[in-house]
């Protein structure tokens, strides 16, 4: 387990998966959601080579089948501390032998974590080493405990407030795919009560059109909550199990989208997937304050 510290916070990042598993401010306030079981059994999974599910759980790629599970398979695979200090991370995947059986390209993954005061940022780097086009996703899943301070507040004091207050075009899902062609408005200009029936249908995803955005998870009850940023994420995520009561809310930005209900099923031809040259570089970020 790796561990950042500063005067503000202690992180705390698992080299499986370079998970998000902890991040505790100077009161004793945990803001992560300790993967629960009973609800959902991890805490802040790096999604990659795809977002959410595809058809069936498999795609064609050159004239093969390959199948893969919901969010991909860099969340259950080991990462490489390549550097480190007190405040920032790098954490590295590269592809091998088991990678390929799923995904057969050659690539590097690199995740950084970096430690400002009140905020943590991530930064993602995907390199494509091999010599075709690299078609793939990757999205960030954190969980935020939801109350943060359990004797002061409860999930349903809580809102959802966002930056800048306007309309979204929001994607529906027909579980486990999405349905992209049918966006319809949802109403953003004020903040929005969180309930446990606001997930009755799965994620809540708003289309961003790369612009940039905050979404905050706070409550009048006390000061604290949680703020994530992102600048240039085509989707982001909002998401906690139903009909289960879950105490966490997940903030989650995508560079990818599940697979629509009428997918053809070849990867390069998957909505909203990134296309990679080879030997070039794609880099995303986004970052959280917790307050």
């Amino acid at each position: 387990m790796i561990e950042l510290v500063n005067n503000d916070l202690t992180v705390k990042i698992n080299e499986m998966g370079a998970e998000l598993t902890s991040v505790i401010n100077s009161d004793s306030i945990e803001f992560m959601w300790q993967a629960d079981k009973a609800f959902w059994g991890r805490h802040a999974p790096v999604l990659f080579p795809i977002v959410g599910r595809l058809k069936d759980d498999q795609y064609q790629y050159d004239g093969k089948t390959y199948s893969m599970s919901q969010h991909g398979f860099a969340r259950d695979n080991h990462f490489s501390v390549v550097a480190q200090t007190s405040t920032a991370v790098t954490l590295e995947l590269k592809s091998n032998e088991n990678t390929k059986l799923k995904f057969p390209f050659d690539f590097s993954l690199r995740i950084t974590y970096t430690l400002d005061q009140h905020s943590l940022k991530v930064g993602y780097e995907v390199i494509n080493q091999g010599e075709a086009e690299m078609p793939f996703s990757i999205g960030a899943h954190p969980g935020f405990n939801i109350p943060l301070v359990t004797d002061e507040a409860s999930f349903t004091d809580y809102v959802l407030r966002v930056a800048p207050a306007t309309n979204y075009q929001q994607v529906p899902l027909r579980a486990p795919l999405s349905d992209p062609q049918n966006t319809h408005e949802l109403n953003l200009r004020q903040p929005l009560a969180l309930t446990h029936q606001l997930f009755e249908n799965d994620a809540v995803i708003l289309e961003l059109e790369g612009k940039e955005i905050t979404v905050m998870l706070e409550t009048v009850k006390n000061d604290h909550g949680v703020a994530l940023t992102v600048a240039n994420a085509p989707y982001l995520g909002i998401w906690s199990p139903y009909p289960k009561e879950a105490p966490f809310v997940c903030l989650e930005p995508w560079w990818g989208l599940a697979d629509p209900v009428d997918t053809d099923g070849k990867l390069e031809h998957k909505f909203a997937i990134n296309h990679l040259a080879t030997k070039q570089q794609f880099t995303a970020d986004f970052s959280m304050t917790f307050f």
